[in-house]
């Protein structure tokens, strides 16, 4: 063989190794399993202010910092993304208690994982000022959020006096259109919190009755559907970065009003967490055990018993089933 043919062999030869190696290198990366990166868990939150520390969770990268990415959606009217969350839009939501027994009388395949706040004063029955006491509210009309916590809210304070939902006109009513409702003579007492609170006493109205005088009985908390729970266990545990942020913003006040006044673009002067308790991963665990005396399991029931009796739901759900309390625990 001439040197010329020798050398177009050899190279030929080493022409077909590379390319033969180079198939054999892309078989196998095509054939590993790649990993795909999940979507956002997409939680939406309201407008109380218990409801807030998610934003400082995630400006401050506690839900990063546990392997989840957190897209919130801020909706004035959570209510009206029920539908959409049992739908499949949202994975998960934030709700009172009340709510969400409610909810789950229509979409069972749901649980709450996590209590966010307690309000302790915060939820307010503000009145004109000619009402001075409960017992005044006699035949008057009350506005309040139908058919969620709201209305038991109003059932325990007129209890105070000795009254009951038919000594009153209950008038279906957002926190947010109390004041003017207030001022116009439309209702006489309606249910309400900060922002609203601070326009209706500008108006001349007054506070009434206060969540001091219900311990327990007012708590927000995320709920997420049961094929979330199923499908992302992991991502919902890291979600325990929205409790960390409650820590910080009670320890950070300042900084954490300034970040939630950014991101909803509303005056810093305009949030206080005074009459809130958001609640931290220790209280949490307290309150998912059955056998502890403010247990959720033992408020939840005051609101179904409540919703049976007074027909907005058909039957009392199985409390044990609503709660999931695993994704306090950290990850095994």
């Amino acid at each position: 063989m001439s040197l010329a043919k020798y050398s177009r062999f050899k190279l030929l030869r080493y022409i077909g190794i590379f390319l033969i190696t180079a198939c054999l290198l892309f078989a196998c990366y095509a054939s590993a399993p790649t990993k795909l990166k999940r979507p956002p868990l997409r939680v939406v939150f309201g407008s109380f202010i218990g409801e807030y520390p998610g934003i400082i969770a995630q400006k401050k990268g506690f839900f990063k910092a546990q392997g989840v990415d957190v897209e919130l959606i801020y909706k004035r009217y959570t209510q009206l993304e029920r539908a959409n969350f049992s739908a499949g839009k949202y994975d998960g939501i934030t709700s009172s208690l009340g709510s969400f027994i409610i909810l789950t009388a229509t979409n069972p395949d749901i649980q709450g994982v996590i209590i966010i706040d307690e309000s302790i004063g915060a939820d307010v029955v503000v009145a004109q000022s000619q009402i001075k006491t409960v017992a005044d509210l006699k035949g008057k009309k009350l506005g309040t959020n139908l058919g969620g916590f709201s209305e038991v809210f109003m059932a325990e304070m007129l209890k105070t006096a000795n009254l009951t939902s038919d000594d009153v006109n209950l008038v279906k009513l957002e926190a947010l259109e109390i004041p003017q409702y207030l001022s116009n003579n439309v209702i006489q007492a309606g249910h309400t919190w900060e922002p609203h609170l601070s326009e209706a006493i500008k108006l001349g109205g007054h506070i009434l009755f206060t969540s001091k005088r219900t311990p327990g009985l007012v708590l927000d908390m995320i709920i997420f559907r049961n094929d979330v729970i199923r499908d992302r266990p992991e991502d919902i545990r890291a979600v325990q970065g929205w409790l960390q942020a409650s820590t910080y913003w009670k320890a950070n006040v300042q900084e954490g009003n300034a970040i939630i006044s950014k991101a909803l673009k509303i005056p810093s002067n305009t949030l206080s967490l005074e009459g809130v308790n958001l609640s931290d991963l220790g209280e949490n665990q307290k309150l998912f055990q059955s056998s502890n005396a403010n247990s959720i399991y033992k408020t939840a029931k005051i609101y179904a018993d409540f919703f049976i009796r007074s027909g907005n739901v058909t039957r009392i759900p199985e409390l044990n089933s609503l709660f999931n309390s695993s994704f306090l625990n950290s990850a095994s």
